[in-house]
């Protein structure tokens, strides 16, 4: 069974980048799967953020794509998201979550999310 967890400061102030790191366990994050981050506004529907692929072949949504970062550790199964010059906006709550090898968007196992408030 795959599982997957969240981890990072739950507080960011404005401007600053925010970090988070997924830590995978049942399973190599360096083969056949994508590794998405998501997140969930208050209030709002899941927005996709971006991915890293087994071969470490990134994608990122075209809205966030000039603040984003992703990156892997594959000795330590983990990826990382870096967002940097957050605003308020930015407050969500953060999910990781494992894609199919063909269909990356189709996510079958997900991290429990993590809060992230961004505020002075």
């Amino acid at each position: 069974q795959v599982q997957l967890q969240e981890s990072g400061p739950g507080l960011v102030k404005p401007s600053q980048t925010l970090s988070l790191t997924c830590t995978v366990s049942g399973g190599s994050i360096a083969t056949n799967s994508y590794w998405s981050w998501i997140r969930q506004p208050p209030g709002k529907g899941l927005e996709w953020i971006g991915y890293i692929g087994y071969s470490g072949g990134i994608r990122f949504s075209p809205s966030l794509k000039s603040r984003t970062s992703i990156s892997r550790d594959t000795s330590k199964n983990q990826f990382t998201l870096q967002l940097s010059s957050v605003t308020p906006e930015d407050t969500a709550v953060y999910y990781c979550a494992r894609g199919y090898a063909s269909a990356w968007y189709i996510n079958d196992y997900w991290g429990q999310g993590t809060q992230v408030t961004v505020s002075a």
